[in-house]
């Protein structure tokens, strides 16, 4: 059980809390009580819904800020699933006399959003003119009421004074757009992230304010920009727009044949063979890591994974000997990026995907897969996958059952290195 885990119990032990929320619909807390057990900061930022605490998410709870010190525990529908994302990627390229936004020093969601806007990202989605970085940072909510679902219907909560953070705004001759910037790659979101800057925000310029929730990793900028059809409902958000903008490489399809043909193929490791179709996540898992060694569980609770895909991942990433697995002094298992992980990561960006996409051809499999790919313009079919994962003396993989459902990791991973060809 994890610090959070723990805590929460405590809490919902001692303030009768089920019982509560059962009686009135919600319970209220303080900061001051949650204090009791462990700092408020730790125990009340759930990004994702995967984060929640397990006593909230055996209970189908969430908790929201509604003063400066106190917050709301009730069924609350708060997270929204990211939309797909389209498959169109719009290639960009950072000015030629900016010497300072390296794709590989973009460590931090503000420098992020400066590259963007560097890049013509913004003025380009956001379709505004005269765009102006203006407010950001933390402040006060003011006071306003919202209705949100839950599981015993609508129920209105009043805000007053809860402390609001504002990653960027852009504020262009149309409209004021309001930002929520994500380094990781996660499926869902907490709508407040997006909700209560807008309702402050809509109080106070006469323009229309638009919600715009960006990712970015990898060199790609995500983004999607919503909007609430009735301003005094939480969950009325709606996806008007989704655009992918990516940092140009030049990888050519001649790059890629070039690594096919001078890749030493390598002894299979005595690592599981990855279940871990997003070959893009295991490289923002290399970002995080490039800046520090991270526990099993920070990996769960910092990054959108359970503990199930915490292992999948750190796994693939140590099969492609990107990430090493350590114990710390206190027996907690460690990761950090492997000797050949840090090399990469320290590339140019172009040079990272291709050592990348090297590191995966290197292992039979892989390699051969491409090659048939390329062969005959069409990804293998699974069983055709199969039969070259039998060849290929994985480790411990015997059961068809599982050689088929690897095999999708196989097709993730190689259209990820085709998606990186420029036409």
């Amino acid at each position: 059980m994890g610090m959070n885990d723990t805590a929460w119990k405590n809490l919902f032990d001692k303030y009768h809390i089920l019982a509560e929320v059962k009686k009135n619909g919600q319970f209220i807390i303080s900061a001051n009580q949650i204090k009791e057990f462990r700092e408020p900061r730790f125990m009340t930022k759930f990004d994702h819904r995967i984060n929640l605490p397990a006593v909230f998410a055996e209970n189908d709870l969430s908790i929201l800020p509604i003063t400066r010190g106190d917050y709301v525990i009730a069924s609350f529908s708060a997270y929204k699933e990211f939309e797909e994302p389209s498959p169109e990627v719009q290639r960009i390229s950072i000015p030629s006399h900016i010497q300072s936004l390296i794709p590989q020093f973009l460590v931090s969601e503000a420098i992020a959003l400066n590259c963007a806007n560097a890049c013509g990202v913004l003025s380009d989605f956001l379709e505004d003119d005269g765009l102006v970085p203006t407010v950001s940072g933390r402040m006060s909510s003011g006071s306003f009421s919202f209705n949100i679902n839950t599981a015993f219907g609508t129920k209105n909560i009043a805000v007053n004074n809860s402390q609001i953070e504002i990653d960027a705004a852009y504020e262009g001759i149309q409209y004021l757009s309001l930002f929520e910037a994500k380094r990781d790659l996660s499926d869902d979101f907490l709508i407040r992230q997006l909700y209560y800057p807008f309702r402050v925000w809509s109080n106070r310029v006469i323009k229309k304010v638009k919600p715009v929730f960006l990712i970015f990793s990898n060199g790609i900028f995500s983004l999607y920009q919503y909007q609430f059809e009735d301003s005094r409902s939480y969950n009325s958000l709606q996806l008007i727009k989704q655009k992918n903008y990516m940092i140009a490489t030049e990888i050519c399809l001649s790059d890629i044949e070039n690594l096919l043909r001078t890749v030493p193929i390598a002894t299979e490791p005595d690592i599981s063979f990855p279940q871990a179709d997003r070959m893009s996540r295991i490289v923002n898992l290399m970002e995080l890591l490039n800046e520090k060694p991270m526990t099993k569980q920070e990996i769960t609770s910092e990054y959108a994974f359970d503990e199930r895909q915490t292992n999948y991942y750190t796994d693939a990433g140590r099969y492609l000997n990107l990430i090493d697995k350590e114990q710390d002094e206190n027996g907690n298992i460690l990761f950090q990026l492997s000797t050949c992980g840090e090399y990469i990561m320290g590339l140019g960006y172009r040079e990272r995907q291709l050592a990348i996409a090297a590191q995966i051809l290197m292992h039979k499999v892989f390699n051969e897969t491409l090659r048939l790919h390329l062969q005959n313009g069409v990804m293998p079919d699974k069983q055709t996958i199969v039969q070259l994962m039998k060849r290929s003396s994985l480790y411990r993989v015997e059961a068809d059952s599982t050689y088929l459902r690897r095999s999708s990791t196989v097709i993730g991973w190689i259209n990820w290195i085709l998606e990186m060809i420029e036409l």
